[in-house]
């Protein structure tokens, strides 16, 4: 056997538990604690609530209007992502002169830090100096409020999430493409089917898993939105960019209502575990509806 006995098992584990508890199960317990009840952190007070938390989040313009804001921004991203990752593992799955330095050149937007990549962009959508609209004037286009106007913002932002993540998509689809065998591709060619057919009839269904992977965790990801809303709009214009993290942040360390931001996360919690469940049953079931 590999381990002796349970106690030295039980010996391994523990460290592993210890930090999982502290860090994850006992803040998911206290975030549930918190939003059936309204807490006073100045007086040291809880008062149980019930379902009020809820039901008043259910009224409240600016949590639908996050709800809205992040399901928009998790469908945009995380579809862009994935079909650019798909595009440049294709592109990338054959050998081309200056493969090897491409390649680095690809994945470096992941190895920023968000902020940093946030603060570049910032910069680069500025009005009067920025990068993007300088381009759009020297064509003959006019200069746009890129995080001023509310109907550009939130995209402005997915564009930024998406040139940062898409590499991420990239390298897990071009795993998959590289793990399929040759002579399944040359057995395709024998039999007539090239290009396009060969992609939808060979390709696309043996890389499924590895592409609802990649939009599971870009939808995650997307999904919990917050350092690219604080660092470029804070949530404005207005609240066209606040998302369900943004939500609970400014509940929680703003207006110090500890129950709403508490009700807001566990929603989050849910809609997360929701789509977990949706993408694995998809996986296992090899992608078919």
């Amino acid at each position: 056997m590999l381990f002796e006995n349970r106690k030295q098992l039980g010996l391994l584990l523990a460290p592993a538990l210890v930090i999982l508890g502290l860090l994850t199960v006992y803040p998911i317990l206290n975030v549930i604690y918190n939003a059936f009840g309204e807490v006073d952190y100045a007086n040291q007070t809880y008062q149980f609530v019930g379902l009020a938390n809820f039901t008043e989040l259910l009224d409240d313009f600016f949590f639908i209007s996050a709800i809205k804001n992040t399901f928009i921004f998790t469908l945009v991203a995380s579809t862009a992502q994935v079909l650019l990752g798909l595009y440049l593992a294709l592109l990338f799955q054959r050998q081309f002169p200056g493969r090897k330095y491409a390649l680095p050149i690809i994945i470096y937007p992941m190895m920023l830090s968000t902020l940093v990549c946030s603060s570049i962009w910032r910069s680069w959508y500025h009005y009067d100096f920025g990068l993007i609209n300088s381009v759009l004037v020297a064509v003959g286009l006019p200069a746009q409020e890129w995080l001023f106007n509310p109907d550009l913002a939130l995209f402005a932002i997915a564009l930024v999430d998406t040139w940062q993540w898409t590499p991420m998509a990239f390298l897990i689809i071009l795993a998959g493409l590289q793990s399929i065998p040759k002579d399944i591709g040359e057995a395709a060619m024998v039999d007539g089917a090239k290009g396009w057919r060969s992609f939808v009839y060979i390709t696309f269904p043996l890389v499924q898993k590895q592409l609802m992977l990649a939009l599971l965790l870009r939808s995650i990801d997307t999904f919990k939105l917050f350092d690219k809303v604080y660092v470029m709009t804070g949530g404005g214009p207005g609240n066209a960019t606040e998302t369900l993290s943004m939500f609970v942040y400014k509940y929680g360390f703003r207006f110090f209502n500890l129950g709403m931001a508490s009700a807001a996360a566990l929603v989050m919690l849910a809609i997360s575990m929701v789509m977990t469940l949706f993408y694995a049953r998809k996986a296992l079931q090899g992608g078919k509806a």
